[in-house]
């Protein structure tokens, strides 16, 4: 995988560095949210299932790591789109077709790892939440 911070690479690489921070910030916002939500879920103590919906903010933290790792936006990916200009934001067009589909399976690959890295998160604080506490009590 040839990764790259200064130019455009088809399915590889379409942001630089003022976006790829910017995605990185993302990735701590929503992992910071998603570590909220589970305190606040343990504290109220609620149903079982209700532990799916951090999928969500864990999927949204997965993403934003995912496209700061890889160098590669999903939403770019998907509309065609690059920016290494320092400013966020300031996008150009992928004029080739051919590059333009490699960028879609890259953002796909993204959105879809993403999703399931929200989802095991969210099995996992259910499997948390459901083992058994030791009270400490002698038997």
């Amino acid at each position: 995988m040839m990764v790259n911070d200064d130019h455009y690479v088809p399915g590889t690489c379409n942001i630089g560095p003022a976006e790829i921070e910017r995605r990185r910030r993302a990735g701590w916002i929503g992992a910071s949210v998603t570590a909220v939500a589970w305190l606040g879920l343990l504290i109220l103590q609620v149903h079982p299932l209700w532990y799916l919906l951090l999928t969500f903010p864990a999927a949204a933290a997965a993403t934003g790591f995912l496209q700061a790792y890889l160098h590669f936006c999903a939403h770019f990916g998907l509309q065609g789109l690059f920016n290494f200009d320092s400013r966020i934001g300031q996008t150009e067009q992928v004029s080739r077709i051919d590059f333009q589909r490699a960028d879609r399976r890259k953002a796909w690959q993204i959105i879809w790892t993403a999703m399931a890295i929200g989802f095991g998160v969210s099995l996992v604080a259910l499997v948390i939440r459901s083992y058994p506490k030791n009270t400490g009590e002698a038997k």
